[in-house]
Parts: structure tokens; C-alpha cells; sequence
């Protein structure tokens, strides 16, 4: 007589990225392989599986459940249970029901660049997705900007509103299709459809000719507003000068860089050096805009894109509308954020008609929902590996999981970042969820927009925070945002010095625990003592932080006004250095950026110390030096001053000024009369340049050396320098330290959050 084998059952819970990435149509098809029975969900903390049949077969199935896995798939934590069998007869996929869900903490995964297979399809004539630009499965396509609640299910996106057709549908319902309960799954049958409006909304073209007619409108120098994943871009013939001087003007951005969309690798190439790495991020899934050195004349786009600047952002289309339009066009393209200046992007058709009329002159629109705003990523390589400056589509909202020893899994902690390059961090769980990129909350529709994604975040996660943490400059509308809510709330607000949060955030960034010297250096920072912060070396141990040194500081005339006026920063500067003489060196370049009266008034300023703060900022600093070799006296964007004092420097030159760092105080004096001497005798400016850079690594090694704590942390807006960050982790190494610098976590102030989050639990756990 043979005894049949007993049947056993499992119960799994498993959190990561497992939600929008074919994992449970691939749960299926191994579960019905292995001939097992059950089933499996999404639930609001990741997926559920229950699933039954011969021990034997069950132990395959956790084997192959972590060894064979979808391509975007995470698995962060299996929870494993043997409960009773209950005699299942085939495997099914659930769809999670609203009702009676555990706190939400499944992670929702960002938008994804197009597939190849989905791209093969959309240029094979004999493919139902022929030419259809929202092509998608469960490997690529909208995810974040289309997700209104989890679990993640077609009725909980913006996909909801189109039924999908019996084609659709039997690839949705079949377990052997890559389409198999892909939510945004959609064909030219039931899904978006694009159109072509003029100025005034009146529909010019629909469907593929509105796509066409797009073409031929850029072509011909026009200015097109496409609606996106995220929201709208601003695209233009990258080759067209006129065109592009054009778009600067309307868009009121005479000199910032654009980012450029190419159609191919090749013609990227063309006009940039690529390295092996570069070339895997711009065709990754993330398909960040990459920051590439050009060659030495660009010959396909025109300098207009990136005038003074050796830099160039790129991208590869993303987008099955981006492939379609560029396969036609077959040039590159300007593709810059659908916004006015310090505005948010545009996500709707009609608020772009209002804020974008003055901009664009057509627009390519279509009708699936845009949930929330998702900028275009930026990265750079830096030291060999890629470093976010702009956090946003492709990598937001991964989180950033956390030791245990950071955080407590029972407390839910809200960061409202900073000032500029704002985003928001939600703490729960031992993980954080950074957001996208918001942006500088400079006007009224920043800031609405700033408190929209942070209830739109909160609203997935059903988050409820039990403390809040916030920038310590009381100024800031993010932490007077803070302090209000938490009034509202009853719950405790926490204040976190600004380049502390740095720090805390390149160490979270690198997974290290304390002792470490942080070395945070960025434009402005509200420091403890009243002055504006900038140039600070804080060591960071288990239970507390001090500054142990800083740059002398100087006078700012004008306060914020210098911030857009480097030549202020450098007369400030030469004040400090000079006091009342300066008045008798009116040769010096920063003095006569200025009209004798505009000096003078200045002169007042700084003799009867109004209206001019003091600052130890090294941000200032390169402002300064920028300003005192005559690069640049007035910016229009932010950074502008130090990038083109980097872009001119020689990196074959190792020399440096002379210093002083005998106290904790970093007296930069010695250098600045090194310069003026310099600059008397004509030496160049990039031998000039490059020893003011060189001048501060070394700075970093004196300070590092008197602290005596090996581990480095490099962080702050002035890290963003590709060959100050390269240049001191060289040094740095030379002389046995070990140096960190930010990988996914943006330096500048899109990484505050992150800071602010860690420095939270910081204090409660002290308390």
C-alpha cells in the first residue's frame, strides 16, 4: 500500500520592490509549474503568497523564488509561515480588496524607461502596437506618476478610466504573456490618445498625424510642450540657434544649460565623450539626463544649449512617444522642464495652455492622468561611479533602507527638506521615502506644490507622522510649514542644523556609523552662531556632533543679493581683507563691476556693518574668486559663478596657495593676496583657478589631520565639482584616510530630507 506524500502549505510575506514589476505573474507561473496550488496579491505592504503542495516542491519554489527573478524586481524581507494545507485545487492571482488593509509600506516603484521588447513592437508594421506611443508591460512604462493609492492595481492608477479592450484583456488574464496584470496595459483599441492643440487649445491633429505634425512643426524652428510621463517638456531643435536664443528668452533662462535629447548613441558620441559606465545609465531603466564632457566643438547641437559651459546633459528617448518623435526627427533636441522659471513642471493640459501659452507655440497632449509631477533625473560620474544631482524620475520613490541601528520601525517621521532643490522624506518602517525632486520654493505655485506631494505621498502610504523634522532656518517656508503642522497635529517639531543634515545624509548615503568628520560645503546654511554657514568641518560622533572648524568668514553687502551677485561676495571679501583701504584699490575687477555710487553705497554698508551678514561659505568663496578674475559678476542661476571657475582651471597643474589652519578658524587670507599677486604679474587664469582648488583639497587633508578621524564624509552643494570631490578622495586616500561621497542621495540640498531624517532619530533616541 503507498502513502500518498502530505501535503503542506506556506505562507510568505515579502516586502521590496515587488509591486509593477511582473512578480506575481511570475509567482504564478512558477507556482503552476511546480504544480502547487494557492495564491498570490499584492497587499499594502508588499506581496502576499500562500501556497500549498509536497515539502519537496515547496522548497524548490523558495529556492527559485529568490534565484529566478523579474529584472526590476527588489526583495528587501521574506516572512516565512507553515500553516495548515485547506485543499486548494489550482493557483489564482487575488486582486487586493481596499477593505481591512495592515499600515501601508510596499514599496511603489518608479516610471521606467521603454523595454526593448516593447520598443521592438512599436516600429514592426505588423504589431498591434504599431507606432502607438503609450506602449508598456510589466517590465517598463508609468508607475509612480500614475499611482493614486496602493495596493498596486489598475483600479488604483489613473489607468482606471480606460476599459481594456478583449485583445488587452487576454494578455492581462494570460499567465504566458509579459503583459500578464500589467496595469497600465493599453493599445490604440482602449487606450491614450495623443493630440495637437495650438495656443488656444483648438485640436490641430489626432493620433499618429498629431504625432507627425509635431515633427514637422520642430523642424521648421517651432517650439513644442509635450505632455510626458512625468509632465510636460519644452522641446526645440537643439541645432537651431535662433531657435533655442528663442526658447531662452520666452523661458527667461538666459544661460543655464539644456538638457539635450539625441536620437541615438551614436549621434551622442558625436558630440560627447562616453564612457562604458555613462553609456549603461543613459539605456538604463532609470534613463537619467547623464552629464558628459564635450568635445572640443560640438557639431550636431548648437553652443546655444550650453553657452561658456564644456558640460553637456544628455538623454536617450525613454518614452515610446520619445522614440516615435525622434526615429522621425533624427536630430537632437532640446528637452528641458514645462515650466516657467522657479515654478513646478506642468502635469495638466489646461494649467499648461495658462502657464505655458508664452513658451511653446504648439502642444502634443494626451489624455491619460498625470497623477503627480516627475522631473527628469540628472547624474553624473564622479570618482567611477554615478552620483544623483537630481533625484527624480527612475529613482524616486525607491527608499533608502536603513540600519537598525538608525531608526525605529515604530516611528513615522516627516522631513520637509530645505529651501532650494527642496524634497520631502517620508521615515517609517526602517526605510525612508525620498521624494521626487520639488525645486526651489522661490513663488506661490512651488510651494503649493511642495505641500501637494507630501499629502500625495502620505496619502499612498495612509502616512500619519508622529514628529516632524525641518530645516532650523526659521525663514525657510518648509520649516515654518513644519512648525505649523505640528501645532496642528500636537506633535513634536525638530530643527535640524542644515549642514549637520549633510553630513548624516552622505554617511546614511554610505552605510558608515560614527566617528566621522564631515566636511559640508555649499552656498548658505543657517548656522547656530547667527552667521550663514558654508565651510564647516563637523565631527559626527554616536551620540552628538560638534563644529570643530570652519572658514573665516566675511561680509555679504546686500545679504541674499549676493547670492546672484558674485561680485558683492568678493568686495566683501576684500573688505574683510582690506577694511577702508579697499576704497583706494579701484583697479580690482569686483570694484568696478560696480558704478562708483553702487560702490559706495556698499562701502557704507560694510563700514557700519548693514544689511551684511557674515559668512564662512565656501560656496561665497568661489563666488568671490569668480568674481576677482573677472569671470563672472552677476549670475542667473545658481552655481553659475563656481562652474565656469572650475571649467576654466588646468588639471595639470598641482601647486597651491598658502594657508592657515593653525586654529579652528581657516584663514584663507594668505591665498587671496597670493591671488592678487598672481593676477598682478598676469598669470593665467586657469594656473589660477586650478591652485584655488588644489588651496581647498589641501584644506581638507591640514583639518582631516588635526581631527584625526579616518572616515571622510564630502558633502554639500560645492561636492557637486567634479574635480574638487575626484581631487580630495585622491588626496585624501594618499594619506590614509577613507572618503565618502554621495552615490544615490544627492550632495546639495535634495538630499536635506534624508538628513533631517537621521538627525531626528537622533535626538528622540537621546532623549
Amino acid at each position: 500500500m503507498t502513502i500518498a506524500n502530505p501535503r503542506h502549505r506556506l505562507s510568505l510575506q515579502i516586502r521590496g520592490a515587488v509591486q509593477g514589476v511582473g512578480f506575481r505573474p511570475f509567482i504564478y507561473r512558477l507556482a503552476t509549474e511546480l504544480q502547487l496550488t494557492g495564491w498570490v496579491t499584492n497587499d499594502s505592504a508588499g506581496v502576499l503568497i500562500e501556497v500549498e503542495g509536497t515539502e519537496d516542491r515547496l522548497v524548490i519554489f523558495q529556492h527559485r523564488l529568490t534565484t529566478e527573478q523579474p529584472p526590476r524586481l527588489q526583495i528587501h524581507q521574506i516572512e516565512t509561515i507553515w500553516i495548515e494545507p485547506i485543499g486548494d485545487t489550482e493557483f489564482i492571482i487575488r486582486i487586493a480588496e481596499l477593505e481591512g488593509e495592515t499600515p501601508k509600506s510596499a514599496i511603489v516603484l518608479p516610471d521606467l524607461a521603454t523595454c526593448p521588447d516593447c520598443l521592438s513592437e512599436i516600429f514592426d508594421p505588423s504589431d498591434l502596437r504599431y507606432r502607438y506611443p503609450f506602449t508598456n508591460c510589466t517590465n517598463c512604462g508609468p508607475r509612480y506618476s500614475i499611482i493614486e493609492a496602493l495596493p498596486y492595481d489598475r483600479i488604483r492608477t489613473s489607468m482606471k478610466d480606460f476599459p481594456m479592450c478583449a485583445a488587452c484583456l487576454a494578455e492581462y488574464t494570460n499567465p504566458l504573456s509579459r503583459r500578464f496584470h500589467s496595469q497600465p496595459n493599453a493599445c490604440p483599441a482602449c487606450g491614450p490618445k495623443l493630440e495637437l492643440w495650438d495656443r488656444d487649445g483648438q485640436v490641430l491633429a489626432s493620433g499618429d498625424r498629431a504625432l507627425l505634425a509635431a515633427v514637422t512643426q520642430i523642424a521648421e524652428g517651432k517650439i513644442l510642450a509635450i505632455k510626458g510621463l512625468g509632465g510636460f517638456q519644452i522641446i526645440v531643435d537643439a541645432r537651431n540657434h535662433d531657435a533655442v536664443q528663442l526658447l531662452r528668452q520666452r523661458k527667461q533662462r538666459p544661460h543655464k544649460p539644456f538638457a539635450v535629447m539625441y536620437p541615438d548613441l551614436a549621434q551622442i558620441q558625436a558630440d560627447c565623450i562616453v564612457s562604458e559606465l555613462e553609456v549603461s545609465l543613459l539605456r538604463s531603466p532609470e534613463a537619467p539626463i547623464v552629464l558628459l564632457r564635450q568635445h572640443h566643438q560640438l557639431t550636431l547641437a548648437c553652443e546655444a544649449v550650453a553657452p561658456r559651459n564644456p558640460d553637456l546633459g544628455v538623454m536617450l528617448p525613454y518614452t515610446p512617444l520619445h522614440h516615435l518623435l525622434m526615429a522621425k526627427i533624427q536630430f537632437p533636441v532640446v528637452a528641458t522642464s514645462g515650466n516657467l522659471a522657479d515654478e513646478p513642471i506642468c502635469i495638466d493640459e489646461q494649467q499648461a495652455l495658462e502657464r505655458l501659452g508664452q513658451i511653446a507655440d504648439v502642444f502634443l497632449v494626451h489624455n491619460r492622468p498625470i497623477v503627480r509631477p516627475v522631473d527628469d533625473s540628472i547624474v553624473r560620474v564622479m570618482v567611477d561611479r554615478p552620483l544623483i544631482l537630481r533625484r527624480a524620475r527612475g529613482y524616486a520613490p525607491m527608499p533608502i533602507v536603513n540600519g537598525d541601528g538608525d531608526t525605529d520601525p515604530d516611528r513615522q517621521i516627516l522631513a520637509v527638506g530645505g529651501h532650494l532643490k527642496n524634497t520631502i522624506a517620508l521615515s517609517f518602517d526602517r526605510q525612508i521615502i525620498l521624494s521626487q525632486h520639488i525645486g526651489d520654493l522661490q513663488t506661490v505655485s512651488a510651494f503649493e506644490n511642495f505641500q501637494t506631494v507630501i499629502a500625495s505621498l502620505s496619502s499612498i502610504y495612509e502616512f500619519k507622522p508622529d514628529t516632524i523634522a525641518c530645516d532650523a532656518h526659521p525663514d525657510y517656508l518648509s520649516s515654518q510649514f513644519a512648525h505649523k503642522l505640528g501645532q496642528q497635529l500636537a506633535i513634536p517639531v525638530i530643527p535640524v542644523q542644515h549642514h549637520y543634515a549633510h553630513v548624516l545624509s552622505c554617511m546614511t548615503d554610505n552605510h558608515i556609523a560614527p566617528p566621522v568628520l564631515g566636511i559640508a560645503w555649499d552656498g548658505t546654511g543657517y548656522g547656530l552662531d547667527g552667521t550663514i554657514w558654508g565651510g564647516e568641518f563637523l565631527l559626527v560622533t554616536e551620540r552628538a556632533w560638534e563644529r570643530v572648524a570652519h572658514f573665516r568668514t566675511f561680509p555679504l553687502p546686500g545679504g541674499d543679493r549676493a547670492i546672484k551677485e558674485p561680485r558683492r561676495a568678493a568686495v566683501g571679501m576684500l573688505w574683510e581683507l582690506f577694511g577702508e583701504r579697499l576704497r583706494e584699490m579701484p583697479q580690482l575687477k569686483p570694484l568696478r563691476a560696480f558704478s562708483p555710487q553702487e560702490f559706495q553705497q556698499i562701502a557704507v554698508m560694510l563700514s557700519k556693518q548693514i544689511n551684511a551678514p557674515l559668512t564662512s561659505s565656501v560656496g561665497r568663496l568661489f563666488d568671490a574668486i569668480a568674481s576677482l578674475l573677472d569671470l563672472r559678476h552677476q549670475a542667473s542661476f545658481e552655481g553659475q559663478a563656481a562652474m565656469e571657475l572650475e571649467f576654466i582651471l588646468d588639471p595639470a597643474i598641482d601647486e597651491y596657495y598658502e594657508f592657515d589652519t593653525r586654529s579652528n578658524i581657516i584663514n584663507w587670507s594668505p591665498a587671496i593676496v597670493a591671488i592678487l599677486n598672481d593676477l598682478d604679474r598676469q598669470v593665467p587664469l586657469n594656473w589660477i583657478s586650478a591652485k584655488f582648488h588644489n588651496t581647498l583639497v589641501e584644506i581638507i587633508i591640514s583639518i582631516a589631520q588635526q581631527v584625526g578621524v579616518s572616515q571622510i564624509a564630502l558633502t554639500g552643494g560645492c561636492f557637486q565639482n567634479k574635480y574638487l570631490t575626484e581631487r580630495a578622495v585622491q588626496r585624501l586616500r594618499q594619506e590614509g584616510f577613507n572618503p565618502f561621497w554621495h552615490h544615490q542621495i544627492p550632495p546639495n540640498d535634495g538630499g536635506l530630507a534624508v538628513g533631517q531624517t537621521i538627525a531626528a532619530y537622533r535626538e528622540l533616541r537621546s532623549r
